[in-house]
């Protein structure tokens, strides 16, 4: 029979009342003669409750432990999916990671996916089992241990699963019924997308656009699996949610598709550094081995051999930033004068395939924030995305203004 996939995040299945809704959509899908497989996340705020219990106990915590008590959590769902299941007269039965086995590194609370054997799946479905329920974001690592792969796997292994099984498409149900143009709750011109093309959404998913993991889409877009983004909690016969397909399956898009913002960004200088060959390697190569998360990068034009040097990072990572460099300034390995960093600034992006094939896409974004008084910061581009930062008390103003300026309101 054909075979869908169908994952279901924490607020569908926060409650009974919430997984009964969620099994009907799945009986509906097996009614029309498909075998699905359901992913299931944990119910809504058991997995911090779980991660709240492990830091209670010790902050220096094992993370063979911490996975083991935090993969717990979808272990219930998927258990009562399939009871409930059963109980609609669907047969069906629950998978843990282990028993798939779905196949990981060993790097717990940060896996990744290696292998998903479907010998054991497949068998089930032709003894006659219809839907299997997997407990999503967890593994088996190559020691025997139960991992997990990290916030927002399950939406990982939906598609990988789907990409192992050579699933027709894998529907996303969330709490919003697509993808938008932008945030609904900033603009309320903002938009439902019908399409989008899987780099747009890699991009807006990794700057700052919640719908998606960035891993799920980066796995999506490698093994072309077709992606739905539906909501939970509409209509059971709603199936107009966003797709998100490659750029061949759209006929044509608006140049920008999406305003994409991070609220909590930081960006920091480093003033007067000696300009130098290697200068770069030296500045962020502590910064990676310290986990911080760069983004935007600018270097100033050089005056008597020395230069400052500007990047974007999370504002949470500026403490272990700072850290880092005054150890390798400590270390003789870099020499800045001083280093400033700005915790009030924001991240707006303008995204688009249509940046390909048409000019005029910065000077119009520029132009607007200029109109509305917005002063930009650093600059940062690729084929289709242009991202500035700016003061974070204008937010909101330049991404309604952008959203006016490309006419997002709007449908092609």
């Amino acid at each position: 029979m054909p075979l869908l996939v169908m994952k279901f995040g924490g607020t569908s299945v926060a409650n009974i009342d919430r997984i009964r809704r969620a099994a009907k959509r799945v009986g509906v899908e097996v009614a029309k003669g498909y075998d699905v497989i359901v992913i299931v996340s944990a119910m809504a705020g058991r997995t911090n409750e779980l991660v709240g219990w492990v830091e209670e106990i010790s902050p220096f915590y094992d993370a063979r432990e911490y996975d083991a008590v935090v993969a717990s959590g979808e272990n219930v769902t998927a258990g009562l999916m399939a009871l409930i299941l059963q109980e609609m007269d669907v047969p069906a039965r629950s998978w843990q990671g282990w028993q798939v086995p779905v196949r990981t590194t060993s790097t717990h609370s940060a896996a990744r996916i290696e292998e998903i054997p479907t010998d054991n799946i497949t068998a089930k479905f032709t003894e006659g089992m219809r839907v299997a329920v997997i407990a999503g974001f967890q593994g088996l690592s190559p020691e025997g241990r139960i991992t997990t792969l990290g916030r927002g796997g399950s939406d990982t292994t939906a598609v990988a699963f789907a990409a192992a099984f050579g699933a027709e498409r894998c529907d996303i149900y969330t709490d919003v019924d697509g993808v938008y143009t932008t945030d609904p709750r900033v603009c309320d011109k903002a938009r439902k997308l019908d399409r989008i093309a899987f780099e747009e959404m890699l991009e807006l998913a990794s700057l700052g656009a919640k719908v998606l993991q960035t891993r799920s889409v980066e796995l999506a877009m490698r093994y072309n699996v077709t992606l739905r983004v539906l909501s939970s909690f509409g209509e059971l016969s709603d199936t107009a949610g966003t797709l998100v397909c490659s750029e061949e399956e759209i006929m044509e898009s608006n140049v920008v598709n999406g305003i994409a913002f991070s609220r909590d960004e930081a960006k920091m200088t480093l003033i007067s550094v000696a300009d130098r060959p290697g200068i770069a390697a030296a500045i962020f190569g502590p910064l990676s081995e310290a986990g911080v998360n760069v983004d935007m990068i600018i270097q100033n034009i050089s005056e008597e051999g020395r230069t400052d040097m500007t990047f974007s990072c999370p504002t949470t990572q500026v403490t272990r930033a700072q850290k880092a460099l005054e150890e390798a300034k400590s270390r003789g390995e870099i020499n800045f004068r001083e280093l400033v960093a700005d915790t009030a600034v924001a991240k707006i992006s303008a995204v688009g395939i249509g940046m390909r094939s048409q000019s005029g896409v910065a000077a119009k974004m520029f132009r607007t924030l200029s109109d509305e008084g917005i002063n930009i910061k650093v600059i940062a581009t690729s084929e289709i995305k242009i991202s500035v930062l700016i003061d974070r008390k204008y937010m909101e103003l330049a991404v309604q203004a952008l959203h006016d300026a490309f006419g997002l309101d709007q449908a092609t």
